[in-house]
């Protein structure tokens, strides 16, 4: 049986780096992994997704509509755009931001309204301000590792595991702040 996770977010926000710690995580743990990361226009603020499918043995890394077990979404609109992938009774683990994107920055468009409400009527939500988390762990742009604390707290691998992968998986630099967010994201 593989578990198929759907990592959604805008450019920028760190949505790789989340897709490397899970996938060493759970290849460190004997699964068998396959990632396929999506760009929009990232660099550009542009959407992002990553396929991260794994188990006793995977042969593609692409998520149908109404496959993925789980979403990652690093911001409500990328979550409600991934809502058509996640299995009936699938979790979403959002963070609360909400990022403009380009139609609604030029006025073309309007943010919608009710994202979370529709999110809660159609799968078992956790939203969080992870901006706020990562704010206290010394900087907002581990909002990544506060989302993977989160989800690390729900999967079958020990907390020592995700902690030792954290360590190896990013820059010496940016450890501590990485591994505080990672406990934040773990205690809810």
């Amino acid at each position: 049986m593989n578990t198929n996770i759907m990592i959604v977010g805008v450019g920028g926000q760190g949505t790789l780096l989340a897709s490397r710690i899970l996938g060493n995580c759970v290849l460190g743990e004997g699964y068998d992994v396959k990632v396929s990361e999506v760009h929009g226009m990232s660099q550009r603020g542009g959407s992002v997704v990553t396929y991260l499918k794994y188990g006793e043995k995977v042969y593609s890394p692409i998520i149908g509509k109404g496959e993925a077990d789980v979403i990652l979404a690093f911001e409500q609109l990328e979550a409600l755009r991934a809502l058509p992938y996640l299995k009936k009774g699938g979790k979403i683990i959002v963070n609360t931001q909400k990022i403009d994107p380009m139609p609604v920055i030029t006025g073309a468009a309007s943010y919608p309204e009710g994202i979370l409400d529709t999110l809660e009527e159609n799968a078992d939500l956790t939203a969080v301000d992870a901006m706020d988390l990562a704010s206290r762990a010394g900087n907002i742009k581990a909002v990544n590792v506060v989302l993977i604390g989160i989800l690390a707290k729900t999967s079958e691998i020990p907390y020592e595991k995700w902690v030792e992968t954290i360590r190896s998986t990013v820059p010496e630099k940016f450890l501590d702040v990485n591994l505080k967010a990672f406990d934040l994201g773990y205690s809810i």
